[in-house]
């Protein structure tokens, strides 16, 4: 017999959800099976599936101990890892982290520890907030996605209340996303809020933006400021009102605007000679607006935070500066 006693971290989730995460080596349809034959039990009694633990609760599980074999620890690549992060604000529950471009947020084929996730794992294990050996469930993660050859803010979240409230921030649209891009040209109005719809080719890494509705496209809706004109360059602040994949590069693009530097939506062979090596955006502003109610994370509303526009690489003078 195994006990898994649940910590702060693992607290309100269901219970065939945390055992998912807990044992991985648990096929799906066995741990369905040991619940209900009272294999697996909460605090000495049989649970339901959607039980939701709480912190304290101890699961028992009569199971093979072959089940409990996990995939390799992070804890060898963190003691590797020497952090490198530029800290944009931090405190008990979450960082704001400044991305530069070409860093990946998380692993894929070519780089599984030089990421941004493992640099603040590895951060955050230094200071002694993150022990992988100490969670069932949980690690620190990153609560939005910013492209490779994108910067911008990221934000991450130190502990599982933190992570999930950041989450629902997203997702009800309580937190305003403001980007910095040079675009081509001189758009006809200073300030406007563009509409149109946009479809995404997974295969080809690519999106279609066309003003009326198309099949499998989806609203967006983009709206924009000139801040400065230089010649037939224009910088812009954008703001994401929707966030769709690809979305600033592509709708400006769309209405004659592309991005300086962007290759994908856009045509950059001379601005390459020019040493621009990524698209000129940068997401360098968050808002936070108020949830509606009191939780761990209200201290956040009302505030804004903002990267020193001398690291957005592109301001410097215009010229592509890496």
């Amino acid at each position: 017999m195994r006990v898994i006693k649940i910590n702060r971290n693992d607290a309100g989730q269901r219970l065939d959800k945390f055992l998912g995460k807990a044992v991985k080596g648990l096929p799906q349809s066995l741990m369905y099976k040991y619940i209900r034959t009272k294999k697996i039990k909460v605090n000495g009694k049989r649970a339901a599936q959607n039980y939701f633990l709480a912190e304290g609760d101890e699961i028992q599980l009569f199971i093979r101990d072959e089940f409990f074999d996990s995939p390799e620890s992070d804890t060898g690549a963190l003691t590797r890892i020497k952090p490198k992060l530029d800290i944009v604000y931090e405190d008990d529950n979450i960082m704001l982290l400044n991305k530069r471009p070409g860093v990946l947020v998380h692993e894929d084929s070519e780089a599984k520890e030089n990421t941004l996730i493992m640099h603040v794992k590895a951060y955050l294990a230094l200071k002694g907030e993150y022990s992988p050996e100490e969670e069932n469930s949980f690690a620190p993660a990153l609560c939005n996605r910013i492209d490779r050859n994108t910067g911008g803010i990221v934000i991450a979240a130190k502990n599982a209340e933190a992570l999930r409230l950041m989450n629902e921030k997203i997702r009800n649209n309580k937190i305003r996303k403001f980007y910095l891009c040079l675009v081509h040209g001189v758009p006809k109005k200073r300030s406007d809020t563009m509409r149109a719809y946009l479809r995404k080719d997974s295969a080809a890494n690519m999106v279609e933006v066309r003003d009326q509705k198309f099949n499998g496209a989806k609203e967006i809706i983009t709206a924009y400021h000139i801040l400065e004109t230089r010649g037939d360059e224009s910088l812009l602040e954008v703001e994401l009102i929707t966030g769709r994949t690809h979305q600033i590069r592509a709708h400006m693009a769309h209405v004659g605007h592309a991005l300086v530097g962007d290759g994908k939506y856009g045509v950059n062979r001379d601005e390459k000679r020019r040493g621009y090596k990524y698209q000129a955006l940068y997401a360098y502003k968050l808002k936070f607006l108020e949830d509606g109610e009191e939780n761990l994370l209200s201290y956040l509303t009302g505030k804004t935070f903002e990267i020193d526009k001398k690291s957005v690489w592109f301001l410097n003078d215009y010229g592509g500066k890496k």
